[in-house]
């Protein structure tokens, strides 16, 4: 039998946690684990909606939560207030764990004005680090764009990439904070450069399927398959 080298649980809000949430199951948030066999540890992604759901899971699974990954400080993926609507987050998920929070250095205030979390709880993280939980090694790209300080995680060939890039679409620049350039720059300088075959994880449960490669995006996807910035300029409409 071949001996497990990764733990990846892809969780959808509204399906397998938050599932009695009405909001939660309209939002479509994905949030994930990932660990390492051997050390039975995990890090949770966008820990939001469902923080107890969360860590029961991952402890059914036999696997304690060892930090958190943020891609981005929106509250649907890390708790806060959302026009009114109040929802759980990286606040809860340390009422119940001690651990580290890892945001990108340029979302690290975003994150902490959100949520609350105090800034000694964050780890800023820069685009090209990386982190080791066991044997597992987890990269971090810097992807601003949707938010200044967006990031994704590449473990292996698979790509968590948050609110950057979606299965058959992209993350909106319209909010504040949104940078249609520096977005076109993410998608077509770095997201696109991976290898084909990297696995898309993305941030929400948006497109026709739950994940994609990046070589099927580059084939389908018309936000990767612009020749110019002005040519993206224009269909974001910018």
């Amino acid at each position: 039998m071949k001996q497990e080298t990764l733990y990846f649980r892809q969780l959808l809000a509204g399906r397998q946690v938050a599932v009695d949430h009405a909001a939660a199951g309209q939002m479509a948030n994905f949030m994930y684990l990932i660990g390492d066999p051997s050390t039975r540890e995990a890090l949770v992604v966008d820990p939001a909606w469902d923080v107890q759901g969360l860590v029961d899971t991952a402890e059914r699974d036999g696997y304690r939560i060892a930090g958190a990954l943020v891609t981005h400080y929106h509250p649907d993926h890390i708790g806060g207030d959302l026009f009114g609507l109040q929802i759980e987050g990286l606040s809860g998920l340390l009422a119940r764990v001690d651990v580290p929070i890892y945001v990108n250095e340029h979302e690290a205030e975003g994150v902490h004005r959100v949520t609350g979390v105090a800034p000694a709880d964050l780890r800023k993280m820069s685009g090209g680090d990386s982190l080791e939980l066991g044997s597992i090694e987890i990269r971090f790209l810097h992807t601003p764009g949707h938010t200044p300080g967006s990031q994704c995680f590449l473990i292996g060939d698979r790509l968590v990439a948050g609110d950057t890039l979606f299965v058959q679409g992209c993350g909106r620049v319209d909010l504040p904070g949104g940078d249609p350039d520096a977005m076109y720059e993410s998608l077509t300088q770095k997201l696109a450069k991976l290898p084909p075959g990297t696995v898309l994880y993305p941030g929400h449960n948006y497109g026709p399927t739950e994940t994609s490669t990046i070589g099927e995006e580059l084939e389908s996807n018309s936000y990767l398959r612009l020749e110019s910035l002005e040519s993206w300029r224009q269909l974001m409409a910018f």
